[in-house]
Parts: C-alpha cells; sequence; structure tokens
C-alpha cells in the first residue's frame, strides 16, 4: 500500500524555517514522507485519515512559500491540518494525538502558535482570516493571511455571508478552496490550463494593474466603477471558458481548479498570487486519501476508519456478539420502523448520514430522507418548512452541532410550536474529537426556549419510546437527546409506547438519598447506588426524569416532601439543566430546608480524551459517582438505615 522509505528529509524538519532552502524535489521527496510517517501513526492511534492525506502538497507549498507564524493559515476544517501539525513543531508527540494529554485532534491557538484560529466545526475559516486580513490593513502589517476551507465546508451559510463581505473591507485575503468532493469541470485541458498560468503569472497582472491605473488617472473609474477591471477581467474569462463564476459574482478574483497533488505548480501559482492585492481564491482539486488506495477508493470510510493494516488495507474492527447496539443505529432502525407504517415522516441530517445511522432510512426510502450538506440552520428550517406542510420531519443533528442552529430553533420552530422532531445525536462527553464537539450545552440551551418538549432516554427501549411519544403523544416541536457510543441492552428491540408527556418514573425506593437523572447516564448511577449501599448500607432511591421540560412537578413534590438530601446527575453542564431546574422548583414552591447536590460537567471546556477517560476525569462514571454519593451523605452527617436493596 504505502512505499516504505527511511523519511530522511522529513526526519530533518521540525519547523517551516527547516523546509526553506530545500529544492523542489526534496519538497516532494518530503510530501512521500508525511504520507508513510501519516499512515504509519494513523494505523495504530487512529484519527481523521482521508482529508489529510489529501491535503499532504497544498501544507508543504503553503509554508513553504509563507512566513508562518507571522503569515497565518487558518484551517477549515481541522480533518485538513494533520501534516500542519506535524510540520509545525509537533511531530514527536504525534503519537499522542487526540488522546487525554496529548495534542488535540484539530488546530488550536492554546496548542501552538502557527495555529491561527481554532478548527473543530466547519465554516468558520474564511470569515476569521478576512477579520485578520482586515486587522493587518488597518495596522499597516506587511503580513498574508490565508483561508483553507474545504471537506464540504463551503456548504455552511457563513461561509457564504463572509465572501459576500470579503470585498467590502480593504484586505489581501487568499481563499484556498480545497475541493476534495466535486470532479474538476470537463473544461480542464488547453485554454484553462493556459488561463490558470496566465492569470497567475507576474507579467499578466503587472499588465493588469497597469491598466486599471491608466484608467483610473485617466478619471475613467469612479469610487463608484472601481470594481470595473475586476469585473472586465472576469467577463474576459467566462468568455473563453464560457463558464460563470460564483465567487466572481462576489468580486473575488477565482483562480482554478487546478490539480492540488502538483506541487510545483501549487508553490508556483502562491509565489505568483501572494502579493497581489484585494480578495483572491484558488481553487485546488485533491483527492481524499491520495497515496492509500483504499482510502481513495472508499472516501467516507476511510474519513476516521479506527485502526488498519497499513500494508493490506484491512480496517482492525473488534466485534463480539452480544454487544449492545449503538444509541445511533437504534434511532436508524427505528425510524425506518416508523416510516414504514408512516408516509409523513421523513428524515434530514445536514452531512452526517452515516455518524447519524440516518442511512437507514436514506436506503429504504430515498426519496424521503435528505443529507442537506454543512448547513445546521438550514436543516432545521427546511425541516419546519416541511413540518409547516404536514410531514413529520425527524432531524438529526449532532448536539453540538444544533448550536449552530439556535435562532432556528427559536425562530422557524418554536415561535411556530410546529411539530417536527429534532433527534440530538453526541449528547454529552464525546471522547477524542474534544471540546469542539463535546455535547454539553443542549439541556441547559434548549430549556429556556418556550413550545419545546425536551426528553432524554434511559435505555434504547426509551429511544423507542421517545421517538414513538414525540411523533404520535405531542403536536409540537420535540427534542431527544441521548450519547455517542453503545447502549446498555443487547435486546434493543420492544414494542414502542406511547409515554405520558412531562412524566419520570421511580425505579427505586430508598430513605437517606434521592438520586434524580435524566438519560442513559442513569445507568452509571445504577450501578454507583448498588456499591454505596452494599458496602456501607445506605438506603438511595432512584428516579428516572426522562423529561427536562416539562419536568415531572409531582415526582419533585413527592421527593421535596420525603428527602432532605437531593443529588441530580446529568451528561451536561450543571448550570441550566437538570440541576437547575430542580433548584427553581424547590425555591418556587418554598422547599428551602433540602440539601441539593448538583453533578454534571464543570463550567469549563472538557479536553479531549476516551469517553471512558472523559467521564472519570470528570466524576460521572460510576466510580465517580458513587464517590460523590458518599460525600455527600457523609457531608449532611446521614447515618445508614436498614432498607431494602430493590430496583423496579
Amino acid at each position: 500500500m504505502s512505499e516504505q522509505n527511511d523519511i530522511s528529509i522529513l526526519e530533518k524538519i521540525n519547523y517551516p524555517s527547516d523546509m526553506k532552502n530545500l529544492s523542489i524535489g526534496e519538497l516532494e521527496t518530503l510530501c512521500s514522507d508525511l504520507r508513510t510517517f501519516i499512515i504509519d501513526q494513523l494505523s495504530n492511534n487512529p484519527g481523521h485519515f482521508g482529508s489529510s492525506l489529501g491535503t499532504v502538497e497544498l501544507t508543504v507549498a503553503l509554508h513553504y512559500v509563507y512566513n508562518t507564524p507571522y503569515d497565518r493559515i487558518v484551517w477549515d476544517v481541522g480533518h485538513q491540518a494533520y501534516s500542519h501539525k506535524i510540520l509545525t513543531g509537533r511531530k514527536d508527540k504525534f503519537h499522542t494525538n487526540r488522546q487525554f494529554g496529548g495534542l488535540a485532534g484539530f488546530p488550536n491557538p492554546k496548542e501552538s502558535e502557527y495555529d491561527a484560529f481554532i478548527a473543530g466545526h466547519a465554516s468558520n475559516s474564511i470569515s476569521a482570516a478576512l477579520g485578520m486580513a482586515v486587522a493587518s490593513t488597518l495596522k499597516k502589517e506587511d503580513r498574508h493571511v490565508v483561508a483553507v476551507i474545504g471537506d464540504g465546508s463551503m456548504t455552511g451559510g457563513l461561509a457564504f455571508e463572509a465572501l459576500n463581505n470579503a470585498n467590502s473591507q480593504p484586505n489581501d485575503i487568499l481563499i484556498i478552496l480545497n475541493d476534495n468532493d466535486m470532479a474538476i469541470d470537463d473544461n480542464v485541458g488547453g485554454i484553462r490550463d493556459y488561463l490558470v498560468k496566465m492569470t497567475t503569472s507576474p507579467a499578466y497582472n503587472r499588465v493588469r494593474n497597469d491598466v486599471y491605473q491608466k484608467f483610473k488617472k485617466g478619471n475613467l473609474i469612479t469610487e463608484k466603477g472601481k470594481n470595473f477591471i475586476l469585473r472586465f477581467n472576469n467577463s474576459l474569462k467566462s468568455l473563453l471558458t464560457k463558464q460563470h463564476n460564483l465567487f466572481e459574482g462576489f468580486n473575488i478574483r477565482y483562480f482554478g481548479p487546478v490539480d492540488g497533488h502538483d506541487l510545483r505548480g501549487l508553490v508556483r501559482i502562491l509565489q505568483n498570487i501572494k502579493d497581489l492585492k484585494g480578495p483572491k481564491m484558488l481553487h485546488i482539486h485533491t483527492v481524499k486519501g491520495k497515496g492509500f488506495k483504499p482510502a481513495e477508493v472508499s472516501a467516507t470510510v476511510w474519513h476516521a476508519p479506527g485502526k488498519f493494516d497499513k500494508e493490506t488495507g484491512e480496517r482492525i474492527v473488534v466485534k463480539s456478539k452480544d454487544q449492545p447496539q449503538l444509541f445511533q443505529d437504534v434511532f436508524g432502525h427505528t425510524l425506518v420502523e416508523l416510516a414504514q407504517q408512516d408516509e409523513k415522516i421523513v428524515g434530514i441530517t445536514p452531512a452526517m448520514p452515516t455518524g447519524s445511522s440516518m442511512t437507514y432510512m436514506m436506503k429504504e426510502f430515498p426519496d424521503r430522507a435528505f443529507d442537506v450538506g454543512i448547513a445546521e440552520a438550514h436543516a432545521v428550517t427546511y425541516s419546519a418548512g416541511l413540518a409547516k406542510e404536514g410531514l413529520l420531519p425527524f432531524c438529526n443533528i449532532y448536539s453540538s452541532f444544533m448550536q449552530r442552529a439556535y435562532d432556528q430553533v427559536i425562530h422557524d420552530v418554536a415561535l411556530q410550536n410546529l411539530h417536527m422532531v429534532m433527534c440530538l445525536d453526541r449528547a454529552g462527553l464525546v471522547g477524542e474529537d474534544g471540546p469542539t464537539h463535546h455535547g454539553a450545552f443542549d439541556l441547559a440551551y434548549m430549556r429556556c426556549i418556550p413550545n419545546l418538549v425536551i426528553a432524554s432516554p434511559y435505555n434504547e427501549h426509551y429511544l423507542r419510546h421517545l421517538m414513538f411519544t414525540a411523533a404520535y403523544g405531542h403536536d409540537g416541536p420535540f427534542v431527544i437527546r441521548y450519547p455517542r457510543g453503545q447502549g446498555v441492552l443487547c435486546d434493543w428491540e420492544c414494542e414502542m409506547e406511547k409515554l405520558e408527556i412531562g412524566k419520570g418514573r421511580k425505579l427505586k425506593n430508598g430513605k437517606d438519598l434521592a438520586v434524580l437523572t435524566i438519560g442513559p447516564i442513569g445507568n452509571a448511577a445504577r450501578e454507583a447506588i448498588a456499591v454505596i449501599e452494599e458496602s456501607e448500607g445506605y438506603s438511595i432511591a432512584h428516579y428516572d426524569m426522562i423529561f427536562l421540560k416539562p419536568i415531572d412537578k409531582a415526582l419533585l413534590k413527592e421527593v421535596a416532601e420525603n428527602f432532605e438530601n437531593v443529588m441530580t446527575i446529568e451528561n451536561g453542564v450543571e448550570n441550566g439543566g437538570l440541576g437547575s431546574a430542580v433548584l427553581e422548583y424547590f425555591s418556587e414552591n418554598n422547599y428551602h430546608n433540602i440539601n441539593v447536590t448538583r453533578v454534571g460537567l464543570p463550567d469549563e471546556f472538557v479536553t479531549h480524551g476516551s469517553i471512558k477517560e472523559l467521564n472519570k476525569l470528570c466524576e460521572i462514571d460510576a466510580p465517580g459517582l458513587a464517590k460523590r454519593m458518599r460525600e455527600t451523605l457523609i457531608r449532611y452527617n446521614v447515618v445508614p438505615q436498614q432498607h431494602e436493596n430493590i430496583y423496579k
């Protein structure tokens, strides 16, 4: 698969300055070394594979031509940036990538001065880079700013907002569109190659500038018509290529498309356009997984393939019988079941059909399942439009990505009280992707919105019950949140039931402490309760709230009248979630003598690592919860009582 070599060039490169005196031939060898290094590393330490292999030549060319970190390179998204990390002082630590205490999986300015901006969510690069470029102009700094946008990020609305604004302020931003999904237009030979060479050449641009200056001196170009030359040039190219370019419609100079794996060509073009004034776009075409055939053939599978054999290309997947299903798969299969019975049901996802298991719906009902691209705000309002016309949308978005559609949830869904279901996958801590992807805030940011029902299932059966209830037990917007990874039931299939909205359930009686949980974290609480009761003789009641909004006030009244000590547990931030809702109820109803301990995610951005490691760090795994329960009981001088340890 990958050719073995002694990576003799790469081992000499620690920072971009070490590359400056290399010949083009040596730079090409460096690209080969980088690919070998990435394949070696990621075969054992999984990460984002295909995208980073596709940007090797681009990364080398950028750091060779530009003076980083003074010159800024803003990556979008960080999936593309492994070569960048390796070349900027992190080669020897790259084996810790995405591991607890190691390098982050995405660019982060806290990690390196070469990381100009954080790059976990898509479509923010042009806006951030534009701000940097304008700041450099205002400060009269001779600084170049480059935004590298790709991996589908151009479908995000924020990218187009930035393009629309790019020509409104003096700046010299370069936007590189890394097109790794669409084929190059048919017009890739003869005239296209000639135009790319011509329009990026210093001679052509000197002539172009001279013509512009003469027109200006002759008062033939007014301030109102200052874009005349740019438009004339774009019109000429459109005439010759028989195409009109969207980006030129934004008055951004456009070059390309060019081969993103032609290092010599990239270096030449970047050197030629580096000092051109005004906003520019270079359109390159790359292949995801370049240099590793299985990844080139199947980009989706090899986006983040896990461990694999670098020689055979075989993915190493550890499967065991009698394992619980992934929550996302239970969602996907259940959605198909519901859709088979109801033709009004449709599925929507913003670029995550595999990650959310919307693929099952797409296969069974291809005309009723929609991937709208990286466009979360559009996904929500598009779903609202479907709902307005009588369909029943299940809009599946990762929890952290739903943050990008917050206004749409309020204005387009909740305000109109539309009947649609928002399924928030990856709720809670998600693991190696870290703070940009943790679904920490949804309970808090959703709870304050009128008309929403917000729920989280204790297990896979309750996920199915909630999906059925959202479809047929409520006629307004309904939010269901569930975590990444496996559930707890091997036998996940069950007859779906309609739940009473806002009704929780008592799982176990107790006397010393009432534990209130929401969602699958209740299973870890159950383990912790068993440990505390067995080892120390305490009596602990356990309630599964199911619904955060409307919250079960009858259940809270029962708890308030029977317990002096209460603990709330949630896989979300403590501030604003279940614990806050319980405190509000007790305060509003004059239950002032209850000791409430809130357990959830801390008021900080939790780092990256495995879910197991992060749960331990935040003390929301079973041992951590047992510790918190023990500390609470001791703090309030609770004496163990005789009791029965029986769950319903």
